[in-house]
């Protein structure tokens, strides 16, 4: 039966947040002030796992430097020091809540806490120790801080207020404790015991009210619906088997991903909007957009999924195989490595995708859009998912009622831009190709010819109704009338441009 943790009591972590948010604060262990000390270079070697220039500029920093050698880099300093840098903190009380252990006559982290700004200031974040700077194999039941995932679920998560939110395997918290910036109510679910202790005490280090339940899947839940829901889920596809908690589920290939993909919009209430991270196998002859339709129900959810990347089999197996801090050149990581090909050849496996998963509840049959996005861009996805699914509405509306798109008019977005591409040839510049392509968010283009351009070039906010400037396109191309065919491509071209943001109606 699922527990609900939140009312747990007697925890010593938790007990030790207050005097820890006090010591925290007081040295500036924060996300700017981290970065202000060490400098971008330094900084980046962090991100690098390279512990050398960080201790180095460490040591001109007093207790702030002392917190960055005992909790990001692992360093075992003097008891001394840590209890100078941790003050008001018992280091008794912060031994037995399994904050510090002793190494001998020193005293070192036992848990990861690291700070991050995802948009809203500082939030500390505690997870498990992992092998960014010393060697470990991680355990079945690590708890994963925040690792590249999660950071590119945060940037992909739209922040609009709501009034509810579901982190459905909450792991560390990370997701949890962002949405508390913009929901007026969190719930965070996990399988694992030791992820929501850990994702407790990470709220109450922040300040924060937020409810964990203790349950598989959506069984913590069941028969409640929340305004959005946020998951990063096991989606490690591989053979049926857990091995780790935090990117296992047990389901063989991407299982995962299917049941969460295909229930998640059972927890929406009307309007709500789901933002997951997922994986899907490409299969030898097949699409893989077919495959992840499938596991949508066949009513009552608008889906935008972004494949962001793809691999190959024998690059995925390696990669998941150091995540767990294994080195691929050992035999027994070697074994496991053949089962996992193996366990991809007898299903036809040529790639891995990944990606997001976007959902919105939606009075209707189910609409779906997947498309690749594997071309870099840095603005985050969360508000372009926001919009997407507005654009996405007011193309609906224009299926139900065309005369909705003829009487409107349109403006082109002030970050389209227009470009033609030329070679030379014998008789001077010879142009191959034109695009429109946005400047902003995921920096969408679309090869256009010269009727769109001139239909784009009539297209301002008191100008005339779409219908009418097809009408003068028309005439200019020596047609009296619009043909049905005529008209049908240019809403079709006009649609295609909205649903990317390109061309917007006002």
């Amino acid at each position: 039966m699922p527990t609900n943790r939140s009312t747990t009591t007697g925890s010593l972590l938790t007990a030790l947040c207050p005097d820890l948010r006090v010591a925290l604060t007081r040295v500036g262990y924060d996300a700017d002030t981290l970065l202000e000390v060490l400098g971008e270079d330094v900084h980046a070697a962090l991100g690098r796992s390279e512990p050398v220039p960080v201790r180095r500029a460490a040591r001109d920093a007093g207790k702030l430097g002392s917190l960055i050698r005992l909790l990001l880099l692992g360093d075992a300093l003097p008891e001394q020091e840590v209890a100078a840098a941790l003050a008001p903190v018992s280091i008794e009380l912060a031994v037995a809540a399994g904050l510090l252990a002793r190494d001998g006559a020193m005293v070192r982290a036992a848990l990861d806490l690291r700070p991050l700004d995802a948009g809203a200031g500082t939030r500390w974040i505690l997870s498990d120790l992992d092998d960014s700077m010393r060697r470990r194999t991680l355990t079945e039941d690590h708890v994963l801080g925040v690792g590249h995932a999660s950071l590119s679920l945060l940037r992909a998560t739209p922040t609009r207020p709501v009034g509810s939110v579901l982190d459905l395997g909450t792991g560390c918290g990370v997701q949890a404790v962002h949405a508390a910036s913009y929901a007026q109510r969190v719930t965070g679910t996990d399988v694992s015991a030791r992820a929501l202790w850990l994702a407790e005490a990470t709220a109450a280090l922040n300040g924060l009210d937020i409810e964990f339940l203790e349950g598989s899947w959506f069984e913590p839940v069941a028969g409640r619906r929340f305004d959005q829901v946020v998951a990063n889920p096991p989606f490690v596809v591989g053979p049926a088997r857990i091995e780790h908690t935090y990117r296992d589920s047990g389901l063989a290939l991407d299982g995962a991903s299917e049941l969460v993909i295909g229930q998640a919009a059972d927890l929406l209430a009307p309007g709500g909007t789901a933002a997951m991270l997922a994986a899907w196998v490409h299969v030898d002859g097949a699409d893989w957009r077919h495959r992840v339709s499938s596991w949508l129900p066949a009513h009552g959810v608008d889906a935008w999924v972004v494949q962001r990347d793809v691999a190959d089999p024998a690059l995925y197996v390696g990669t998941w195989l150091r995540d767990a801090g294994l080195d691929p050149r050992d035999p027994a990581a070697q074994a496991r490595a053949e089962q996992w090909l193996d366990a991809f050849a007898a299903a036809d496996v040529e790639g891995i995708g990944f990606g997001f998963v976007y959902l919105r509840a939606i009075d209707g049959p189910t609409e779906l859009l997947a498309e690749d996005l594997t071309h870099n861009f840095d603005d985050p996805l969360g508000d372009e998912a926001t919009r997407y699914f507005e654009r996405s509405a007011w193309l609906r509306a224009v299926a139900g009622d065309e005369k909705l798109a003829w009487t409107s008019r349109f403006v082109v977005d002030p970050a389209t831009a227009l470009e033609r591409v030329a070679l030379p040839g014998p008789d001077g510049w010879t142009q191959q190709v034109a695009r429109v392509h946005r400047g902003d968010g995921p920096r969408w283009q679309h090869e256009v010819d010269e009727t769109t351009i001139s239909l784009l070039a009539g297209m301002r906010a008191d100008g005339l109704p779409l219908y009418e400037l097809i009408e003068l396109l028309a005439v200019a191309h020596g047609s009296d009338e619009v043909t049905a065919e005529f008209a049908a491509d240019a809403l079709s071209v006009v649609a295609g441009l909205v649903r990317h943001g390109l061309v917007r109606p006002v």
